[in-house]
C-alpha cells in the first residue's frame, strides 16, 4: 500500500509532513512525497495568501484525478480556517494546523494500521529541519497565521538537543513560525547547548529584536555556524511598518544589520518585502527600494500584498493592482542585482559546500553564507567539500573542488 504525504507552504509545515510520513512508513506504508497514483493521500496546506488557499483547495481534485477512490486526508493551515471548503468535497478526514497528530490517528482507524503518533521527521543526509516552536503572538496586520496556528509554544530544549544529536544530516535548519519567540525571546541558551554539536547549524527566520551581543557570541562558539540570518523586513518605511504593527524602525534594523556584520563580515543578510501594502505610497515604496542597498542584502524574497480576510489589514483599501504589479517588478529587479553582487564577492575565494543533489553533470551544495555552488563532478551527498568559486553560475556560481574537507 502507497500513501503520499503532498506539502504545499512554509518549512514548518514540510518539517510536520516529514514527521507524518515518519509514521507512516513505521506502520508499514510506501511513502512518497510528490504526486501521483497512491492508495491514500495526506495534503499539508497552506493559506498565507490567497493564491496558496487557492491551490490548497485545488489538491483535492488533482489527487483524485490519479486514484479516484483513494482516501484523502486534509490538515494545515487552509483547512484551519476553512474546514467546510474541504468536508463538502467527501474528503475522509478534515483537521487544521494545531493538531497534525489527528491525521495519522484517523489514517491508522481507517486503514487499521498502527498510530505511531507524531515521530522526529524523516530526514536527509543534506538539511535537517528541526522545528523548535510553533505559533505565533505578533499579528502583523497583514498575515493570518497566528489566528490559524495560535498562540506561541516552545519545544522543550532537551528534545531539540535529542532530535539534532540524533539525525544523521550534515545541516541542521532551526525553523518554527516565529523562532525569535523560543524561551520567551531568549535564543542563547539552546544555542550554547548546541555548542559541541559538530554539524552545520543555521536558523530560520529571525526577528531583529534577538539581534543582541549575547546571542551573536553564542553563535561564534559554535562549531560550524552557518551565517546566514533571515531577518525579517517586510517594508522599509517606517510609516508602513507602524501600519503593518511591525515593531521596530527601519534604523533599528540597519543597527541590527551593522551588529551581524561587525561580527560575520561575510555573513549573507536575506530578507521578505512586501509590496503595495494598503498605506504604501510612491515615497514609502522608494524607501523599501533604497533599503536594499543600504543594508547589503545577499537575497530578498519579494512579493505583492495579499489581502487576508480576518486581518486588520484586510479592511484597508487596496492599491490597483497596477501599482503593486510596477512595484513587485523594481523589487524583483533590485533583489537579482543585491544577489549577483553579494555572490560576486567571493568569486575567486575558498569555501566549504555541503554536496546535495548531482544533476546533469553538476553537484550542487551551499556555503555556510548561502551560496549555491555548482561543481562539474560527482560528490557524495552530505559530505563537506573545500571548493574554489569561480563565476556567476545560474542561480549561483560555478566551482571546483579541491577535496573533502
Amino acid at each position: 500500500m502507497k500513501a503520499v504525504v503532498f506539502t504545499l507552504g512554509c518549512k514548518v509545515n514540510e518539517v510536520e509532513s516529514a514527521s507524518i510520513m515518519s509514521a507512516l512508513e513505521a506502520a508499514g506504508w510506501e511513502v512518497g512525497n510528490s504526486l501521483g497514483y497512491a492508495d491514500a493521500y495526506i495534503l499539508n496546506t497552506c493559506a498565507v495568501t490567497r493564491e496558496a488557499e487557492k491551490k490548497s483547495r485545488q489538491l483535492v481534485a488533482r489527487v483524485r484525478k490519479f486514484n479516484p477512490e483513494a482516501a484523502v486526508f486534509v490538515c494545515g493551515c487552509a483547512s484551519q480556517k476553512d474546514d467546510a471548503s474541504f468536508r463538502k468535497k467527501g474528503v475522509t478526514f478534515v483537521t487544521g494546523a494545531r493538531k497534525k497528530e489527528e491525521v495519522v490517528s484517523a489514517f491508522s482507524r481507517v486503514f487499521g494500521c498502527a498510530d505511531c503518533g507524531l515521530p522526529y521527521p524523516k530526514q536527509v543526509k543534506t538539511r535537517a529541519f528541526v522545528k523548535i516552536q510553533d505559533g505565533c503572538n505578533n499579528f502583523c496586520s497583514y498575515c493570518i497565521i497566528p489566528y490559524l496556528r495560535g498562540r506561541e509554544t516552545s519545544r522543550p530544549q532537551d528534545d531539540i538537543v535529542n532530535e539534532v544529536l540524533n539525525t544523521d544530516s550534515a545541516e541542521i535548519v532551526l525553523t518554527g513560525i516565529n523562532i525569535s519567540s523560543y524561551n520567551k525571546g531568549d535564543l542563547v541558551p539552546l544555542v550554547s547547548a548546541l555548542r559541541g554539536v559538530d554539524k552545520r547549524i543555521r536558523f530560520g527566520s529571525l526577528e531583529c529584536g534577538v539581534i543582541t551581543e549575547g546571542f551573536l557570541d553564542a553563535l561564534s562558539d559554535l562549531k560550524d555556524f552557518a551565517p546566514q540570518f533571515h531577518l525579517s523586513l517586510q517594508s522599509g518605511s517606517d510609516a508602513v511598518l507602524k501600519a503593518m504593527n511591525r515593531r521596530y524602525t527601519r534604523a533599528e534594523y540597519l543597527e541590527k544589520c551593522a551588529k551581524i556584520y561587525s561580527r560575520f563580515p561575510d555573513a549573507a543578510i536575506t530578507t521578505d518585502i512586501i509590496s503595495g501594502f494598503p498605506t504604501e505610497t510612491e515615497q514609502d515604496f522608494n524607501q523599501s527600494l533604497s533599503i536594499i542597498e543600504e543594508a547589503g542584502f545577499a537575497r530578498v524574497h519579494a512579493f505583492s500584498f495579499s489581502p487576508r480576510e480576518g486581518t486588520a489589514a484586510f479592511k484597508m483599501r487596496g492599491l490597483e493592482d497596477g501599482i503593486k504589479e510596477r512595484r513587485l517588478k523594481a523589487l524583483l529587479t533590485a533583489s537579482e542585482s543585491c544577489s549577483q553582487k553579494y555572490i560576486e564577492r567571493f568569486c575567486g575565494s575558498e569555501q566549504i559546500i555541503i554536496a546535495e543533489d548531482f544533476n546533469m553533470g553538476f553537484t550542487s551544495g551551499y556555503t555556510g553564507n548561502y551560496i549555491r555552488v555548482y561543481v562539474p563532478e560527482k560528490l557524495d551527498s552530505g559530505i563537506k567539500y573545500k571548493v574554489k568559486l569561480k563565476q556567476i553560475f545560474k542561480d549561483g556560481v560555478s566551482g571546483e573542488t579541491d577535496g573533502k574537507n
